[in-house]
């Protein structure tokens, strides 16, 4: 069974902001577009998104391995969820924004290299690891049946729109680097949106409970 059209509007919505939030990735796939060039920063913000299959794999099967011990543990981590997203969301709250994209020389690497590099360092990030754990059971609905079909749905509309705004990023990087150069107040307002839903998430969970 799909998710509905409202799981799938609302995690999408929540999803594209959080993503084009500045962070590490979408900051790096900027840096490299803007000092090797475009189809560099497409190459490596590639395998950042497609990093992000493997957080998939691990929270289907966490969340899967957790309903079939308990339905209580799995009320459990998405409360535990709920209360880091809130952690998450307040501290971007108080974000003073200022981010700054860096076109600096880098060395030569192959396109094979630099989405390896992507691919790995979002695969074995721990913070996505949790980020995924936290953000992705919030959006399944329990009574809808099978909950580790909907988080590896979740999960690959997450990858999904990750390797479409990467590719944007690092397409365009040059003309959005400077930009966010130009208005380094941008950033705050993108944090400040993105740190409400995070708190938005985790209120509604904590209190419908």
């Amino acid at each position: 069974m799909l998710i509905s059209p409202e799981q799938f509007i609302g995690f999408l919505s929540a999803a594209l902001l959080i993503t084009i939030s500045p962070g590490p990735d979408n900051l790096m796939v900027l840096s490299v577009g803007m000092s090797r060039g475009r189809r560099q920063g497409m190459v490596f913000g590639l395998g950042c998104a497609l990093g992000c299959l493997s957080h998939t794999l691990l929270a289907t099967l966490g969340v899967s391995a957790l309903i079939k011990a308990s339905p209580l543990a799995f009320g459990a981590l998405k409360l535990l969820g709920g209360a880091y997203l809130i952690w998450l969301g307040i501290g971007a709250l108080r974000s003073r924004g200022g981010a700054r994209v860096e076109g600096s020389a880098l060395p030569d690497e192959s396109l094979r290299k630099l989405f390896a590099k992507g691919l790995f360092a979002n695969a074995v990030n721990p913070k996505v690891v949790l980020f995924f754990l936290s953000f992705l059971p919030q959006f399944v609905v329990a009574e809808r049946g099978d909950v580790s079909w909907q988080t590896a749905q979740l999960g690959l509309l997450f990858t999904a729109q990750g390797v479409l705004l990467f590719g944007l990023l690092g397409y365009f990087s040059g003309a959005v680097g400077a930009w966010i150069n130009r208005h380094p107040g941008a950033g705050m307002w993108m944090d400040r949106v993105a740190g409400a839903i995070f708190v938005g998430l985790g209120l509604k969970l904590i209190i419908s409970r």
